[in-house]
């Protein structure tokens, strides 16, 4: 990346993927074309085990399209470890660990870290309380410094830290008692504009308040009207999902022109990855359009934004 630029990339999830392999999503080949047919240059590796898991072959593909990689994801659940074993580490370490090599192998600088969520991600059952005591927000801020500390020194890779929807660290105060519980060094926010909305956040106070922190983007929007369904009914993430909650820009909050403006002033370069959930997609024909005019629409918003 060059000095003082965002960098517009995507992710599977764009194209309706949540995981490494499932029937509803689009295959793996013809996500990577049509993410060169949208004119994008820079993606995310998505689930672990959707793209190739050997690092040769995938820099193999990405090469034939002249792709590069931003970041892999892993998800953990360090908060389960309020009692000092090694359960929540080890559960975390090991798919961390294969997603890292692969990310570094591949050129890519960053690991995008994903709580777990109290609710199941499709069936939305409960599957924990959805509010941390303060061993269990201790053991939550030192499982990720471990973890990044961990990336950084034996992988050059940076962790950043993805508040979701149906996570404990989802609104305003979750995110800064987490930010104010972590390490900078070792510990920055993907600021995932959508999730922060949909968490009653604003992504505009957290850049100006915590400018040092934000390491990432994540850029989406939410419909305010389904918003607005969503927390009347108190629906879970994945139902609010299936609903639409997350649109197409810019017909959605948070004002993205806005916010990338906010961001170019950072004054140092960043990762801007667009991540429109629509799992799971119906037509595999209909992520494509969408992808190519949100890179469209994205690149209109900043002087300092490019692919």
């Amino acid at each position: 990346m060059s000095q003082n630029n965002i960098t517009i990339g995507t992710a599977p999830d764009s194209w309706g993927v949540w995981f490494a392999d499932d029937a509803k999503q689009t295959p793996w080949q013809r996500f990577l074309d049509e993410v060169v047919e949208a004119g994008y240059r820079t993606i995310e590796l998505g689930p672990y085990g959707y793209l190739p898991a050997d690092p040769a072959k995938l820099a193999d593909e990405l090469a034939q399209r002249n792709l590069k990689v931003s970041a892999g994801t892993v998800f953990t659940a360090f908060h389960r470890g309020v009692d000092g074993s090694a359960g929540a580490w080890d559960e975390a370490w090991e798919p961390a660990r294969k997603v890292a090599e692969l990310t570094a192998a591949v050129g890519g600088e960053n690991i995008v870290v994903i709580p777990a969520m109290w609710r199941d991600d499709v069936t939305g059952q409960a599957i924990e309380s959805g509010v941390l005591d303060d061993a269990a927000w201790e053991a939550l801020a030192a499982g990720h410094d471990r973890l990044g500390r961990i990336l950084a020194e034996d992988f050059g890779l940076k962790q950043q830290f993805h508040s979701h929807a149906d996570s404990h660290v989802c609104g305003q105060p979750d995110i800064e008692k987490f930010l104010a519980l972590t390490n900078p060094e070792y510990t920055n926010l993907c600021l995932d504009t959508g999730h922060a909305e949909y968490g009653g956040a604003s992504s505009l106070e957290l850049i100006r308040k915590y400018p040092e922190r934000i390491g990432y983007l994540h850029l989406k929007q939410v419909d305010p009207v389904v918003l607005e369904r969503v927390r009347a009914e108190d629906m879970t993430w994945a139902a609010a999902n299936l609903a639409g909650v997350m649109c197409e820009p810019p017909a959605g909050i948070p004002d993205l022109e806005l916010l990338l403006r906010e961001v170019e002033a950072l004054g140092r370069p960043i990762y801007g990855i667009v991540e429109q959930d629509m799992y799971p997609v119906a037509d595999f024909s209909v992520p494509l359009p969408i992808a190519t005019r949100t890179r469209q629409y994205l690149l209109s918003c900043g002087s300092r934004t490019r692919v």
